[in-house]
């Protein structure tokens, strides 16, 4: 194993056996990672025609072309059999299709197994985190989950190129369980505590992200995506300490890592989204276009929501809320952001 051979596992079993659930990007991309560095890993692929289409080809086609999978790893669309082999199971479908998953997976679990999400997001109709839909549909002990999270782009995880990244969980024994397994010597884990603040920065980077896009677009240059990012971790940062979160995450690897690295990568889908809405181009055929989820599309109104239910302001994702569902004109939008009142940098509120 590339690091868990020097590591004594306490709660993911002393042979771990991971299970990814998820066939998007990402779900793939953590599996590959994970057969990479030794584990018996499994990928469930709720599709059973793109589930066998994987199994048969050695490649996820669809989500990640090019990539072949290694053949240790087990590709199923048997929630069932998945489940009876595993002793930890990754959580890496879209956040809006996690109450589903987790509910179907407790009606098969005598007891629960250790999570890891890696969904970044949060749920619309409740306005909730990954963490909390886990207390309620999986387990109610925070000390099962932990969530994995930092800049990391599928394609280059499973290139083997240099990345690092964050596992948090309220239960220590768990966060370093998750490190070790993680962890390679191209793949970086470091650990935290913070739930809630990793959790709020998964989501809200998505949708700041879009309005960056959006700005070069526009055209609106360098000056106006400097303003953009840094503005917007301010935004990240206000809700989340608001809610719980540590200040110190948002300046960490899960917060400003994330939120650079989606804001300005080229191969950030949100980015992408944001960047064909400055063109002109309308949102229904840029996402049929992308042919992927975009969190930062559905994340933008819960972010919305949530910001109205705790009075905090966040003039940006508003922004963003304005452009994405009420079809606000990108110009006068951008006018009525520079128009604010005039405050002090040092305001937290």
């Amino acid at each position: 194993m590339a690091d868990g051979s020097r590591h004594s596992f306490s709660r993911i079993g002393a042979s771990p056996s991971p299970l990814v659930l998820g066939g998007g990007s990402w779900g793939t991309a953590l599996a590959v990672h994970l057969s990479l560095a030794g584990w018996p890993a499994t990928l469930w692929v709720r599709d059973p025609i793109l589930a066998q289409d994987i199994a048969r080809t050695r490649e996820n086609r669809v989500y990640l072309p090019g990539i072949p999978l290694p053949e240790s790893l087990d590709v199923t669309p048997d929630l069932e059999k998945a489940l009876s082999r595993a002793s930890l199971i990754v959580l890496a479908v879209p956040c809006q299709s996690c109450r589903q998953v987790l509910s179907r997976i407790s009606g098969i679990l005598p007891r629960p197994l250790p999570l890891a999400g890696t969904t970044k997001g949060i749920e619309n109709d409740t306005m909730e985190t990954v963490s909390e839909i886990v207390r309620e549909t999986y387990s109610p002990e925070p000390s099962d989950y932990a969530i994995l999270s930092g800049p990391s782009f599928a394609r280059e995880v499973v290139q083997k190129k240099p990345t690092a990244v964050v596992a948090a969980s309220t239960d220590s024994a768990l966060a370093r369980d998750i490190q070790h397994l993680f962890n390679t010597p191209w793949f970086k884990v470091y650990t935290r505590r913070d739930v809630r603040g990793i959790e709020i920065a998964g989501a809200m980077k998505n949708v700041l992200a879009i309005a960056t896009g959006i700005s070069d677009g526009m055209g609106l240059g360098d000056n106006a995506r400097a303003a953009l990012i840094t503005r917007g971790l301010a935004e990240m940062t206000r809700i989340g300490v608001k809610l719980g979160a540590d200040p110190l995450t948002f300046s960490g690897l899960a917060g400003v890592g994330d939120l650079l690295l989606t804001a300005t990568g080229e191969k950030s889908r949100n980015r992408r989204v944001g960047l064909r809405l400055g063109e002109g181009h309308p949102l229904a055929t840029i996402l049929v276009e992308l042919g992927q989820v975009a969190e930062g599309v559905t994340t933008a109104a819960s972010a919305h929501a949530l910001a109205q239910k705790t009075g905090v302001e966040l003039p940006i994702t508003r922004a963003v809320y304005r452009i994405l569902y009420e079809k606000a004109d990108l110009g006068a939008t951008l006018s009525t952001l520079m128009r604010r009142p005039l405050r002090s940098e040092e305001e937290h509120d």
